[in-house]
């Protein structure tokens, strides 16, 4: 199953290197977009989510590393009441 990385920088322009075990995450995120921090938090749920359901039915068990990432951007978002977050996903080789 394929990985995505992605960063996220912040409103405040400080940067967070993210994991999805899974392509899926295009589907709910655009490479070199901004989206308003709620709905981006949305977004990133409703994707991290469905990357880890896609390790269950796979590997029969849930991504502990997904579930990592959601709760890393869940902290970080909680300091923003307004402004945008910007995302890039990461080429690899």
């Amino acid at each position: 199953m394929p990985a995505v990385n992605f960063t996220v920088r912040w409103p405040d322009g400080q940067e967070f290197n993210a994991y999805s075990p899974s392509t899926i995450i295009h589907q709910h995120l655009q490479h070199d977009a901004s989206y308003p921090v709620e709905e981006f938090m949305q977004r990133a749920e409703t994707a991290l989510d469905a990357a880890s359901e896609r390790v269950r039915e796979v590997k029969g068990f849930s991504c502990s590393s997904a579930m990592d990432t959601l709760s890393q951007l869940r902290h970080t978002a909680r300091s923003f009441n307004q402004g945008e977050v910007h995302v890039s996903f990461v080429q690899t080789p």
